[in-house]
């Protein structure tokens, strides 16, 4: 059984030292979940951050906004709240990371509109790239040492000491992903900071979460852990909205 939540204030929101979110938020399903009746598009994100203090930006995967957009975005957004952005599969799906000095420079240069607004940046490698360890290096070594980098392995021959190395020495967060209440990697932490994101729940209706499983990940997190960022990618019929805020109200309560 899942229960939801009121949606919180801002002022309410802020107060949890997790950031947590959803994987986007234009989605045409979530009106009257998220925004109500007669709110217009183009105020969906000035909506959604009444109620959560960030939010990964995957459209920047299939098609990579111009900087003006970004910094539309930054305008949109009150001061502390943070965009995550997932990095262009041109880079990651279609380079499948070889020369990425290109494809980096573009996605920063046209990130980098969103100001302080600007969070870590997410690589979701494809899941039929094994694992290459140096050419993952060479392409973390091209962020600006500003910039948090997540890593999102999605083949088990990643799960070696020498992937482990490589995050760690590149102080990149090694994505933590959960689908049907199950992890989908080893649960390293390579950096002082975490990256989760919940794919698809295993309760009803189809793809939300239980509480027992969403219990279980904010023990997993704990109170050392507030500085992480959490995005629920469960998007369809607002799923995602109504878990994100049952994990805000329990990571509020725990840490």
């Amino acid at each position: 059984m899942t229960t939801t939540p009121a949606p919180p204030t801002r002022g309410e929101g802020s107060t949890n030292p997790v950031r947590i979110g959803t994987s986007g938020w234009q989605y045409t399903d979530w009106r009257d979940v998220l925004y109500p009746h007669g709110v217009p598009q183009r105020r969906w994100l000035h909506h959604y951050a009444d109620t959560f203090t960030t939010v990964e930006n995957n459209n920047a995967f299939y098609r990579l906004p111009t900087r003006g957009t970004f910094e539309n975005w930054r305008d949109a957004t009150p001061e502390g709240f943070v965009m995550a952005v997932k990095a262009s599969r041109y880079l990651t799906h279609m380079k499948r990371l070889h020369d990425p000095a290109e494809p980096v420079a573009r996605l920063m240069d046209a990130a980098r509109g969103l100001g302080d607004r600007l969070g870590p940046v997410l690589l979701q490698l494809p899941p039929t790239l094994r694992a290459e360890p140096d050419r993952l290096a060479a392409c973390l070594d091209l962020f600006p040492d500003d910039v948090r980098v997540a890593v999102e392995p999605r083949h088990p021959s990643w799960w070696t000491d020498e992937t482990r190395a490589v995050l760690e020495h590149h102080g990149a967060a090694l994505c933590w992903a959960d689908r049907l209440g199950r992890p989908l990697n080893p649960l390293w932490r390579t950096t002082d900071w975490l990256y989760l994101r919940f794919h698809e729940g295993p309760a009803e209706p189809w793809p939300r979460y239980d509480d027992a499983t969403l219990r279980s990940w904010a023990s997993e997190l704990g109170p050392a852990d507030s500085d992480a960022y959490v995005y629920f990618n469960n998007d369809p019929g607002g799923a995602a909205v109504h878990d994100a805020l049952a994990f805000t109200a329990l990571t509020s309560d725990a840490l």
